[in-house]
């Protein structure tokens, strides 16, 4: 029976696991639909401008020039659009001219691949140029194109580039409302976190504390996430001319992935201290579980705010009101208590960065605590 209850628990584990990694997965994919249904298009785009437009009758280096230019992300796309094109140029003509000089086998393609990686180095090429020469020098060899086809491959490369460049400054709204959407998710984590570990200081239950604790360390990746949905915003930025009225907005919602970042940290090691005092049976003053009721309120305010596509700057007042009450609230002479009451300020500075306030400021802002 102990097996088979063994088993139940580390199958039940092994479900909810899975079911978590498909969930993320799902989310993953969702979150990209845009850029797929971007690259496909531009795939067959640059297809037909370099049949029917230019007139190359198999234009397969223009599809590929598209999709590797813009691939699945914001980041660098105009850098890419012109290391996949020199790239290009680079790998089919050093191609073409050692195709003459000393045919086609697998030295040959060793003495391209060398060659051409050397080349684009020399000339202080990133990474991606350095591969596209390597590449495109062993298709011409390893297919024996004909020598005089190259300025046709080139100019495949560069409608797929120009195809590729017109279709990065074609954005969604999406990915820069992402950022506060995610910054808002956090928040109101933060929140929950610190309702339920209220709760566990006020009954004692240990596996409730334990519970909220392992909740707890599952946030990291939503501070990851914030930090990618930050960092895609200010490169959409930087690809689209026809989003850059929105700099200010998505720059002040990077800027506070750091404090965020830091609120969840402090929140973690609050809700941990909170569960190791129930397993010991030190119980944390009610007075303590009300500061973290009350700071969850004010983190759900920040939420609503930043949902709303607000700068929570209402919610201040709160907090500094919250912070007045940490320095009255009668203190402890136990060190887990003691802790508890340090996470709560140190969540509250934290969160006072969020609202505009710099960390000097938000710092002085809270009165020191009684003795």
């Amino acid at each position: 029976m102990s097996e088979a209850r063994t088993a139940d628990g580390i199958w039940d584990r092994f479900w909810d696991r899975g079911r978590v990694s498909f969930s993320e997965r799902l989310n993953r994919l969702h979150s990209k639909a845009w850029q797929i249904g971007q690259c496909s298009i531009s795939a067959g785009v640059a297809w037909l401008v370099a049949r029917d437009v230019v007139g190359h009758p198999r234009p397969f280096f223009a599809p590929i020039v598209a999709v590797v230019c813009l691939g699945t992300s914001y980041g660098q796309r105009l850098r890419r659009v012109a290391d996949v094109t020199v790239g290009v140029a680079v790998g089919v003509f050093l191609a073409d001219v050692l195709l003459l000089l000393i045919g086609t086998g697998a030295w040959q393609i060793s003495v391209v691949v060398a060659l051409a990686m050397s080349i684009a180095l020399l000339l202080n090429a990133g990474p991606l140029f350095v591969t596209q020469a390597a590449v495109q020098g062993i298709v011409i060899v390893t297919l024996v194109a004909s020598p005089g086809s190259a300025f046709t491959r080139w100019l495949d490369a560069v409608v797929g580039g120009a195809v590729a460049l017109v279709a990065a400054t074609v954005v969604p709204q999406a990915p820069l409302r992402r950022p506060r959407e995610q910054a808002a998710v956090v928040v109101r984590r933060i929140a929950d976190l610190l309702r339920a570990a209220a709760a566990s200081a006020e009954d004692g239950d240990v596996e409730r504390g334990l519970q909220v604790l392992a909740d707890a360390r599952t946030t990291e990746q939503l501070i990851r996430e914030l930090q990618a949905a930050a960092d895609e915003g200010l490169s959409v930025l930087r690809s689209s001319p026809f989003r850059r009225r929105h700099i200010g907005h998505v720059r002040r919602m990077a800027e506070l992935v750091e404090p965020l970042d830091r609120a969840m940290r402090n929140t973690r090691v609050l809700v941990r201290r909170i569960a190791v005092s129930s397993y010991h049976r030190e119980p944390v003053p009610h007075a303590y579980a009300l500061l973290c009721e009350d700071l969850a309120t004010a983190v759900d305010e920040i939420a609503d705010a930043l949902a709303a596509d607000r700068m929570p700057t209402d919610a201040r007042a709160s907090l500094l009101r919250l912070g007045a009450a940490t320095a009255e609230v009668e203190r402890t002479s136990d060190l887990s208590s003691e802790v508890v009451l340090a996470q709560i300020r140190s969540i509250i500075v934290d969160l006072l960065q969020i609202t505009g306030m710099d960390v000097l400021e938000a710092t002085d802002a809270l009165p020191p605590p009684r003795r």
